[in-house]
């Protein structure tokens, strides 16, 4: 990202498959992960759901933010999913350059 102030997050969103999917949403209802998402400092780029896994979501996020990012998992996504984060960057741009350069 071209923003120095900002830094991608590819977030992972595993489902506990233990659960049951009202399980699942009971929890974060009652966290109000949906309704306070993306947490402040962050916007949302992109949010898929992978089939069998969860979400793979992808957050622009104010570089000083970063650690609000993982306290919103911390306290609204726990228990349903586990959590994992990767600074990350936009790699089409790139791969369409190489493409040209060996085409």
């Amino acid at each position: 990202m071209p923003d120095s102030g900002h830094v991608m997050l590819t977030v992972l969103l595993h489902h506990d498959q233990s659960k049951t999917l009202d399980e699942i949403m009971a929890h974060l209802k009652k966290t109000g992960f949906y309704r306070d998402f993306p947490p402040e400092g962050s916007e949302l780029v992109s949010w898929v759901v992978a089939m069998s896994f969860g979400f793979v979501i992808h957050l622009k996020v104010e570089a000083d933010k970063v650690r609000s990012v993982n306290r919103y998992m911390e306290q609204k996504a726990w228990g349903v999913f586990r959590y994992q984060v990767f600074p990350s960057y936009d790699f089409a741009p790139i791969a369409a350059d190489l493409k040209k350069q060996h085409g």
